[in-house]
């Protein structure tokens, strides 16, 4: 046992006044904290917030972007990347059209089916990715126009292990059956920590909550929810004429 280590456990124990006083100390030094200043302190946070900013747009600008649209077969004008740049895994072919905002704690995923064939995922105009989702393409993920995609969602388009356990076990990829296409049409929004699985289609326009599962294809225009999700009611579309009260 080295000195130091025994000193520390010496002090821990608190047998003797010298000790108490030693871990006194210690434990006041590392619950230390200096002194809110109001008129000092939150002019300089905003301006750590402003020089935060604008490292972070040169970054984007000078950085993130360029180097994110050299792995793009199409893209489009208006590309913005929220805080870093998305990470990319696995052969995939991605075209972004115009004024796509994708979080930079994004994930992008694309199976490698060994073959010449490159998963291949679509992002519509207008539309957001938000942070911590992941897009897993099997085959292919197509999401259209002025789509929504909140924080914490999952489009699983592969699932990454095939089911059975010694296949699991023995690094075998997940099989066949469990690959499919995901479509969400133009419109739809995925609210927080929704899950998409392989084989889904959404109708345009269609709202899923929170913490939902998509299992199977949805309408267009319908509020859905739930584990497996279902639909909850349609949405009704306004009226584009105003009413004139006498």
């Amino acid at each position: 046992m080295s000195a130091a280590l025994g000193f520390r456990r010496w002090v821990k124990r608190r047998e003797h006044p010298v000790a108490r006083a030693a871990w006194r100390l210690a434990h006041g030094l590392r619950s230390a904290e200096m002194p809110c200043l109001p008129a000092l302190h939150a002019p300089l946070y905003r301006l750590s917030r402003a020089v935060s900013g604008l490292v972070g747009e040169a970054a984007r600008f000078g950085w993130w972007t360029p180097l994110f649209r050299s792995q793009l077969a199409r893209s489009g004008r208006g590309l913005r990347l929220e805080g870093s740049m998305p990470l990319l895994m696995g052969p995939l072919s991605i075209e972004v059209g115009s004024d796509v905002t994708i979080n930079g704690q994004t994930t992008i995923t694309g199976r490698d089916g060994g073959g010449s064939a490159r998963a291949f995922l679509s992002i519509g105009d207008r539309t957001y990715v938000g942070w911590q989702t992941t897009i897993a393409v099997g085959t292919r993920v197509v999401i259209g126009r002025d789509v929504k995609i909140a924080g914490r969602c999952l489009i699983a388009g592969y699932p990454g292990h095939p089911l059975d356990p010694e296949a699991r076990a023995a690094g075998q990829p997940c099989r066949a059956e469990q690959i499919g296409p995901v479509v969400l049409e133009d419109g739809v929004w995925l609210a927080t920590g929704v899950t998409v699985v392989a084989g889904v289609r959404i109708g345009a326009g269609t709202v899923v909550a929170a913490g939902s599962v998509v299992t199977r294809d949805l309408p267009a225009r319908v509020l859905a929810a739930g584990a497996p999700a279902r639909v909850v009611r349609e949405i009704a579309r306004q009226s584009s004429t105003a009413e004139h009260r006498p």
